[in-house]
């Protein structure tokens, strides 16, 4: 049995609580459920997998921006969560207007739960229905993966194996090639366009996107059994599509290279497979990092941007990061042509991008990849790219200070101004971040604050009377910088 929106709303638990959708999205209540989850957590997206019905008794968004508020309903929408359900009552007398329109605008359902109801029951009514529909799916989903295997071992081609999957599930299935040729069909192509659900699966071969799964089943079929037998069938289908195209030496050494960067693997075998690979081990190298649900679909655009920008490089797809090594050449020259190159670049929705710091050689290329991963923990992405060498600071104090260490500093740096902010919902330290990052110009950071200069000015002046005074021209001015920077940690 399939949940979608709609039903959970009926199921007693969850209509104790009196929902209702404040929302206009197209289909809201035919969104299947994946699984119903609580928390008051503001940076719970990473942790979502799409598909959940997200709980909230609200008191943490009360007590936050409005920018905040939209920040944290856009993360939501780009991990694809069925909906979001808020308890409305004192701590959030009502969903905030922002909220709504970021929500409409991303196509997320919101819902509002105008009675309390326990959450722990709404979890377990649905999500012990939802647990058996699993099982059942991922046995049927098992049985037909291991007859794709007896096949492939007898034999069989991608007709033959897709016949199997299609057999099993009751889905016409093709394999799509990245370019769109078609690899191989059974069920009825010329019923794929005939309406019913739809499942994609990514099917990459050696860290590459080398096909699409395309899964369709009619009208009254179970679609979660497609999804979830497409899934268990990929690595079958990818050792197909390996038999049709061996790699070579060349590419076998790349991937190996860049899986030796990931795990940070010793010098001396960088400095074999660098070689190997055709990649240079002596120049200035960085390392790029791309998180998306996208990554394998991302690879041929990300390679093709890296053979304009750079003399040499090399990536490699997991399930939902790329990761890839550029030989700089100029070094600091063509990292910056780098950056403004994957600014340009487009990517899905949710998806965060990050250039590590400038190392000196193919050893380097291990530590420059951590540090951009940790510049992503710093600035998970709002769809920009982020520069590591912008948060050197943040990662230094990140790495050599303790967190009590680095809370007492700012506590007596900013202590006055984090307590204003606290109890009037104002933004000072936002604003004294932008000016100081601006290099104290107030024009200048108006602009990016999007004030008017006089406001500007009657905040600064605020700023500086909870501070001791306009810092510049003293030593204060550092410390100050310093601390706005730590403060994000």
């Amino acid at each position: 049995m399939s949940i979608v929106l709609g039903a959970a709303l009926e199921y007693q638990s969850l209509k104790s609580a009196d929902p209702r959708v404040l929302n206009d999205v197209p289909d809201a209540l035919s969104r299947p459920v994946r699984w119903v989850h609580s928390s008051e957590v503001l940076d719970i997206a990473p942790l979502l997998s799409g598909g959940e019905l997200l709980l909230s008794g609200g008191q943490a968004l009360a007590g936050v921006t409005a920018e905040r508020q939209a920040n944290y309903v856009r993360e939501l929408a780009a991990r694809g969560i069925a909906a979001l359900a808020l308890e409305t009552g004192p701590a959030l007398p009502e969903v905030p207007a922002i909220m709504l329109e970021v929500a409409e605008a991303a196509g997320l359902p919101v819902i509002e739960l105008r009675q309390v109801v326990p959450f722990v029951g709404v979890m377990q009514e649905i999500n012990s229905l939802l647990v058996s529909e699993s099982v059942e799916h991922l046995q049927h989903a098992d049985q037909a993966s291991h007859a794709m295997a007896a096949e492939l071992a007898h034999g069989g081609g991608l007709d033959q194996l897709l016949a199997v999957l299609s057999e099993r599930t009751g889905a016409s299935a093709r394999l799509v090639s990245p370019s769109g040729l078609t690899l191989g069909a059974a069920g009825g192509i010329s019923g794929m366009d005939d309406g019913g659900s739809v499942t994609v699966v990514d099917v990459p071969v050696r860290g590459v996107l080398a096909a699409r799964l395309e899964l369709v089943m009619p009208d009254g079929g179970d679609g979660g059994l497609a999804r979830v037998a497409g899934e268990r069938s990929v690595d079958i289908l990818g050792l197909a599509l390996m038999q049709r195209m061996p790699p070579g030496l060349k590419e076998l050494a790349g991937i190996e290279l860049m899986r030796a960067i990931n795990s940070g693997s010793q010098r001396w075998q960088l400095q074999q497979l660098g070689p190997a690979s055709g990649f240079p081990t002596d120049g200035a190298v960085a390392a790029v990092v791309i998180r998306s649900t996208g990554a394998g679909h991302l690879r041929p655009a990300v390679d093709a941007l890296l053979r304009e920008c750079v003399p040499h490089s090399a990536s490699y797809a997991g399930n939902a990061e790329l990761i890839a090594l550029a030989a700089l050449g100029d070094g600091a020259a063509t990292r910056r042509s780098l950056l403004d190159a994957l600014r340009r670049l487009e990517v899905p929705a949710g998806s965060a991008v990050a250039v590590g710091p400038l190392g000196v050689g193919i050893d380097d290329a291990p530590w420059s990849l951590a540090e951009a991963r940790r510049a992503l923990g710093l600035d998970p992405g709002t769809g920009g790219v982020v520069d590591a060498d912008t948060l050197a600071v943040e990662l230094l104090a990140q790495e050599s200070l303790d967190p009590a260490a680095r809370e007492g500093f700012v506590q007596r740096q900013l202590g006055a101004v984090l307590e204003h902010d606290r109890l009037k919902k104002s933004e000072l330290l936002r604003t004294l971040t932008v000016w100081l990052d601006s290099g104290c110009n107030t024009a200048q950071a108006a602009r990016g604050l999007h004030l008017e200069r006089q406001s500007m000015h009657h905040r600064l002046q605020r700023i500086f009377d909870l501070c001791g005074g306009d810092p510049r021209g003293t030593g204060r001015l550092g410390a100050l910088h310093l601390a706005t920077k730590v403060a994000r940690l």
